[in-house]
């Protein structure tokens, strides 16, 4: 494996809202033999070898994705690895299949840590396969993805991590292994060979493992189930904020919805309000999965914002104002660039393929049960008229539970609430009290690890419960190899 040493004493994460000192920065990369698999099976005892010096100068060791986190979650003072060179995949043939395996060798699909979204958007396409879903964005990394929850709005598919069926995990100086679920075997004991790894199947170990934050070793491989390829029949339509819209939303039934396509459940839901609408209308972003076959080019977007674009990948064009000016602030920014359209056919890799930022930008994201959805909401506005106001927007987003033991979107449904807010110290102050509000009104929730957020060791046991921290502790400690690597 190639290391560069860079010597770098100082690291700032791709939204500028921290800057963390390091001891280094090492750029990884595989070496280019001409056989991928010898260079991937380099890497990792590369990757052993540093987790060797870090344990022996008792110093603190971190792989970096794609540097996209709000948090400090994937920081430390010591070293830092950045992995995104580290972007090697293969198709799986049958004979690395497990025997057991339920679905087909062509459903799946390996990628080492470092690979973005956007390059396996890419990858898949020229095999006529998709991802399932993804978050708006697309330049996390897949281990970084996964590791703190990243989501979309794919209403019966969930997160990211949800359709992930096994994980290569460096735990250590001389350890390594394959894990993944006793219920569901997916890989061969000759998958395992060629890694030159052991199997570990076992659903504890493996849920605990998907939503880790980079706390359980060095996640270098990936395992995807993906789908064939398929089209998206988008729209973005305007509705009234009124008791029908939060009924929708609180349960996830279409029958009596102002929807393009009726009742017809759809694949992608999410839902927008920018609170200072004098109109009061959200828009609804809706997208119906259809098989792939022709379709009219994917046009462009003068405004530079596509249609599969969240909060922060506009509302960085916002500046820090006085509160009296944040209403038409807001207002002419979502009405300048954020138009409905109808029937717009693509892929899901044309629809999520931002991986730009526009300007500074802070975001929260808090999960919450859907039916919990209109008590919060009415909090929200409240708060914006006793602490705001907020320069920004509220986004709703909804997906499937996951069963990660950490995984923020928990509840089954999931609605994820985005506030993405102009950087100042004034949304900080703003989302401070809304991460008290939801504390005071005992709603329960869960915040995206990746978002900013504040929570100690007695929040995150309330959220998750102390089974599922217990139990993710301990299997943490099951799987690193000693005591110095925790």
């Amino acid at each position: 494996m190639i290391i560069h040493r860079t010597g770098q004493q100082s690291w700032t994460n791709r939204h500028e809202t921290f800057t963390q000192r390091i001891a280094d920065l090492y750029d990884l990369g595989n070496e280019n033999t001409g056989n991928a698999l010898a260079d991937y099976n380099d890497a990792t005892a590369g990757l052993q070898k540093l987790i060797a010096e870090s344990i022996a100068a008792s110093r603190g060791m971190r792989a970096l994705g794609g540097e996209w986190s709000w948090t400090k979650i994937a920081a430390t003072n010591g070293i830092l690895l950045n992995t995104k060179p580290l972007n090697l995949s293969f198709r799986i043939n049958a004979a690395n299949v497990s025997a057991l395996y339920s679905h087909q060798p062509e459903d799946l699909y390996f990628a080492q840590c470092g690979v973005s979204v956007k390059e396996l958007n890419n990858r898949l396409r020229q095999h006529n396969r998709s991802l399932r879903t993804s978050g708006a964005s697309n330049g996390q990394t897949i281990a970084g993805a996964i590791s703190t929850g990243t989501h979309g709005a794919a209403i019966d598919v969930g997160a990211v991590q949800d359709f992930v069926v096994g994980l290569h995990l460096i735990a250590g100086p001389s350890k390594h292994i394959w894990l993944e679920r006793k219920t569901y075997p997916v890989v061969s004991d000759e998958f395992a060979a060629r890694l030159q790894t052991t199997i570990v199947r076992d659903d504890d170990l493996f849920q605990a493992a998907l939503v880790s934050f980079g706390s359980f070793g060095i996640i270098h491989g990936v395992m995807l189930e993906t789908d064939p390829l398929f089209l998206y029949e988008a729209w973005r339509v305007k509705v009234a904020v009124d008791d029908r819209l939060f009924y929708t939303m609180q349960t996830l039934d279409f029958f009596n919805t102002a929807l393009p396509n009726g009742a017809e459940r759809p694949y992608h839901f999410q839902v927008f309000i920018n609170p200072y609408d004098a109109h009061r209308q959200a828009f609804i972003n809706v997208m119906y999965k259809r098989p792939f076959g022709a379709y009219p080019p994917f046009p462009p977007f003068p405004s530079g914002i596509g249609p599969g674009d969240d909060g922060p990948s506009f509302i960085g064009r916002l500046t820090d104002a006085a509160p009296a000016l944040v209403p038409a602030l807001v207002n002419n920014l979502i009405g300048g660039n954020y138009k409905p359209f109808d029937k717009l056919m693509g892929t899901h890799a044309e629809f999520f393929n931002n991986a730009s930022l526009q300007g500074k930008v802070m975001s929260t994201a808090v999960a919450v049960p859907i039916h919990e959805i209109g008590r919060v909401t009415e909090a929200l506005q409240n708060l914006n008229r006793s602490d705001g106001p907020f320069t920004g927007v509220f986004a709703y987003r909804f997906v499937k539970g996951t069963k990660a033991t950490l995984g923020f979107t928990r509840f089954d449904p999931t609605c994820v609430l985005e506030l993405d807010g102009v950087y100042s110290s004034l949304t900080m102050g703003f989302y401070q009290a809304f991460w008290n509000l939801l504390m005071q009104e005992n709603i329960p929730h869960a915040f995206h690890w990746g978002k900013m957020f504040e929570a100690d060791s007695a929040r995150i046991r309330k959220m998750y419960s102390d089974s599922a921290v217990d139990n993710w502790t301990a299997s943490r400690n099951a799987i690193l190899e000693n005591r110095a690597c925790k």
